[in-house]
């Protein structure tokens, strides 16, 4: 299984980017975003199940929205009112019915004036 995240980039505070995984194969009970600042521990941003619930962090709830669809094996992080405080480089993990962990390679969200 190959999970490739894409979307990353530069934008000011107050922008918006959406960001989009797609997995090669699998069964997924799980599809989320993940991300890792500069110093610090990698942390749960966003969390979509196959029974269509959702799960956000603290820190990004009401300006972020996750979908997802595990038949089509994709998920969608759009991030909005992004602050200077989101940025990290951010990582897709996909749980498979059986319980095994995947990661996509990362990509960089910097958000800066």
């Amino acid at each position: 299984v190959q999970l490739q995240a894409s979307g990353g980039g530069l934008v000011q505070p107050g922008g918006s980017l959406r960001l989009s995984c797609a997995a090669s194969s699998g069964l997924f009970s799980m599809l989320g975003w993940y991300r890792q600042a500069p110093g610090k521990q990698r942390e749960m941003v966003a969390t979509y199940y196959s029974d269509g619930s959702t799960e956000y962090s603290n820190s990004v709830k009401g300006r972020f929205s996750i979908s997802g669809d595990v038949g089509k094996k994709t998920t969608n992080l759009q991030m909005n009112s992004l602050n200077i405080e989101d940025t990290a480089v951010y990582y897709c993990k996909a749980l498979t019915i059986s319980r095994r962990e995947y990661w996509g390679q990362g990509t960089l969200v910097t958000v800066s004036s």
